[in-house]
């Protein structure tokens, strides 16, 4: 009979959670004459797809600081372990179900967390990560420790004694130390020291290594004066008392024959400075050289040069007669001395002078006593003698030398 019109109820959604809701309506349909039909319907908007999981959480190891490391921990719950998560309709709230740590050693644990997302709707996701706190951080030395040393093999340190401590330990099982030699004693040679070190989770090896130089040492011992008519030594009485015996002696310098460790000094066929080694090697110390130096003289020998032997120029005439050509110093050839000779004239200058004095003087003067070198008048002159090491006083007098 006529058209029709509609209208309907609706005047808002009843809210259910995040972005969702539902209303009932009635859709009405009126005639041109205030007839009416209905029809009631339900609309609603839901939400049954959980949050996207747009990076999973992640595993996280971290050493152990011996404080429980709960920063750590509380950091890596707190961020979701690094997950992170959307929802088309509402906010994502988080939550896991994280209780305690399981202990593995000492102060350290491991927990496996379920990190949830959770969308207002009640829809979840989930990811699953692991926290550890673990110790590969060995225990530390108490105080000055060296791990290498280098020493020549009379001065090897004393076994040091240790003391650890761990920052998260406390129940620390030290063994050692051991020593081990590397190597031959009488040449050059390693020690290496040892100690193990158990910190409830770990064993740790500490080694100290000792690189030995083998040196000879050489102990020098004198004997200032031995003359060749005294009774022969043992050169064991003049080294170190305590020495082991058990080396060999050996003649290192000067022509001389030993006994075992006697010294005869009437065996010598000249006075001087003899040397004497004796080397001996223990597993105690270092090998050793015993070096003993005799000096052997003839002191006690009594000459035959005497005051009395010494003959002396009275005249020089270097004429070339062959006759009193030089002032001679005779008397004492085959004692050996040294002549030092000193000339002066009247008037005490010094014309002539010579330390080893050869019997060579004929008269000439020394150009640099007088400033000119040449005969000297004639006249009365002056000398000095001294024999050295002779044992007598110097001898003076007076010669005269005829040059024309």
């Amino acid at each position: 009979c006529s058209n029709v019109t509609w209208t309907n109820s609706f005047s808002s959604l009843s809210d259910e959670c995040g972005a969702t809701g539902s209303a009932t309506v009635t859709f009405t349909a009126t005639d041109d004459c205030g007839n009416t039909a209905t029809s009631t319907a339900t609309f609603t908007i839901e939400d049954s797809t959980p949050p996207v999981m747009e990076l999973d959480a992640a595993d996280l190891t971290v050493e152990c600081d011996g404080n429980g490391n709960m920063d750590d921990l509380n950091n890596w719950l707190a961020s979701q372990g690094g997950a992170s998560a959307s929802d088309a309709c509402s906010n994502v709230i988080w939550s896991n179900d994280f209780t305690s740590l399981t202990a593995l050693c000492g102060n350290t644990g491991t927990a496996t967390v379920t990190f949830t997302a959770t969308d207002e709707c009640g829809n979840t996701a989930s990811t699953i990560a692991m926290f550890t706190i673990e110790d590969t951080t060995p225990p530390v030395i108490v105080g000055d420790f060296e791990p290498v040393i280098n020493v020549n093999c009379d001065l090897i340190p004393d076994v040091p004694n240790l003391v650890f401590e761990d920052a998260c330990s406390t129940n620390m099982i030290i063994n050692g130390p051991t020593e081990t030699i590397i190597g031959d004693i009488n040449q050059d040679y390693q020690i290496v020291r040892e100690w193990t070190v158990d910190d409830s989770c770990n064993s740790y090896t500490f080694t100290q290594t000792i690189n030995v130089t083998v040196q000879t040492a050489t102990l020098v011992f004198n004997v200032d004066s031995l003359c060749i008519e005294e009774v022969a030594i043992d050169l064991f009485d003049v080294i170190d008392d305590g020495v082991d015996t058990s080396g060999t002696w050996t003649v290192t310098s000067g022509s001389a024959t030993l006994n075992g460790s006697i010294f005869d000094p009437a065996s010598v066929s000249e006075t001087g400075m003899y040397v004497f080694t004796y080397s001996v090697t223990t597993a105690s110390q270092c090998p050793t050289d015993y070096e003993v130096m005799v000096n052997v003289n003839d002191d006690c020998v009594v000459l035959p040069c005497g005051e009395d032997d010494v003959i002396l120029s009275t005249t020089v005439t270097p004429n070339g007669d062959s006759y009193n050509e030089f002032f001679t110093v005779s008397g004492i050839e085959e004692c050996n001395f040294t002549i030092e000779l000193q000339i002066f004239n009247r008037w005490g200058a010094k014309i002539y002078e010579n330390f080893n004095y050869q019997n060579d003087w004929n008269g000439f003067a020394s150009k640099a006593s007088i400033g000119s070198s040449d005969k000297v008048p004639t006249g009365t002159y002056y000398y000095i003698i001294n024999l050295k090491d002779s044992g007598l006083k110097p001898f003076a007098g007076p010669i005269y030398v005829a040059t024309k």
